[in-house]
């Protein structure tokens, strides 16, 4: 039996600025990425989407970035291990907050994007996160792009490990995501993305941006929340699971058992 999780980067609106649809998209994944307060979200918007995974059955994941909310911390930042390590510790440590306060434990943490990107391809920022994560709970699931060097990083820091695939975003023949500059690194069409997931899920390959099929092996598709057609897509690919005979479960339940 196919099982996989479905998660989503929520969260992320600031003061009077608003974004994504959170609470629509929340209805169709079990793992909720929430923005920490450095590229996105703030207290008041991180309490409310803890509130609003609760009542939603999702599970609750840090979602830490750089220190750029002018540019939505997805401009690669010159930051040391140690700064990334203690950005990193600050925002499991806020959201970790807002949970205990609901009566909830958090379950993971996801790198948001240019950190992301780095770490996928940057041992030692790698490493850095991954301490971050070991270091405030030794069972706290590390999620991280399938192939990358967030498993090598976990690993080494004996940790769980979830690899992460994405429904919406076009691959390199290398594993890791096209640049959002370049055209076709976002999928639009939400039949094209439930078609890919269940080739991930069943067949653990995906097509490159080049045509080139290449393997992977991920334990939780990312449904971004952030584009104008998220609802759609996260429903129809939960939908398209379904009828494949695929369980949609906490990430918790894979990794962990």
């Amino acid at each position: 039996m196919f099982k996989i999780d479905l998660n989503s980067d929520l969260g992320e609106s600031f003061g009077p600025w608003k974004m994504g649809q959170d609470k629509d998209v929340m209805k169709s994944v079990t793992s909720a990425n929430v923005a920490c307060g450095f590229h996105a979200g703030d207290p008041l918007v991180m309490a409310k989407t803890v509130e609003l995974a609760i009542s939603a059955g999702v599970g609750i994941g840090a979602h830490p970035g750089y220190p750029d909310l002018q540019g939505f911390g997805r401009r690669k930042m010159i930051c040391s291990p140690e700064d990334i390590y203690t950005d990193t510790l600050y925002q499991i440590g806020a959201l970790s907050a807002f949970c205990t306060a609901a009566g909830m434990e958090l379950q993971h943490v996801k790198a948001h994007g240019a950190l992301y990107n780095t770490a996928a391809k940057d041992i030692e920022i790698a490493l850095a996160i991954t301490r971050a994560v070991k270091d405030f709970r030794e069972d706290l699931i590390l999620m991280g792009l399938a192939n990358s060097l967030f498993e090598k990083a976990a690993k080494e820091m004996e940790i769980p490990f979830a690899s992460e695939a994405f429904a919406d975003r076009a691959y390199q023949e290398d594993g890791t995501l096209v640049p959002r500059k370049i055209k076709g690194a976002v999928l639009h069409d939400s039949q094209v993305a439930a078609e890919r997931v269940i080739r991930m899920v069943k067949e653990g390959t995906v097509e490159t941006i080049t045509g080139k099929i290449i393997s992977l092996k991920p334990h939780s598709i990312c449904l971004h929340g952030d584009t104008p057609e998220a609802v759609e897509m996260s429903a129809a690919v939960k939908e398209a699971l379904i009828r494949e005979g695929i369980q949609v479960v906490p990430l918790r339940e894979i990794v962990l058992g």
